[in-house]
């Protein structure tokens, strides 16, 4: 779990422990392969699941305006971590900006 709040903590510094393992937890499985457990903003599907599956569905987003906006985002604020970036750091980040960390 520490090389997650590691990751987290080089885009927000007072990364929350506590939510970095709920999002783990969430994720369950998918952590255990590497393509699942990478996010890949080049790849418009991806995008698209990370918006449906995340925004919508686990944050409560109904505007795809604003997920998209906040997707777009994270992805300027982590174009540092080359192609493809930490699940669990996007999905923070993401509801960070989205201010919904308190509800995970």
């Amino acid at each position: 779990m520490s090389d997650y709040l590691s990751d987290v903590q080089k885009y927000d510094k007072d990364a929350n422990d506590d939510i970095v393992n709920k999002i783990v937890k969430h994720l369950g499985i998918a952590l255990r392969n590497r393509d699942s457990s990478l996010v890949s903003c080049s790849d418009e599907k991806e995008l698209e699941r990370v918006r449906e599956k995340w925004m919508k569905k686990k944050l409560g987003l109904s505007d795809d305006g604003l997920s998209d906006s906040i997707i777009a985002k994270v992805c300027d604020m982590m174009k540092d971590a080359k192609s493809n970036k930490s699940r669990v750091t996007f999905y923070y980040l993401c509801a960070k900006e989205a201010d919904k960390l308190g509800d995970l």
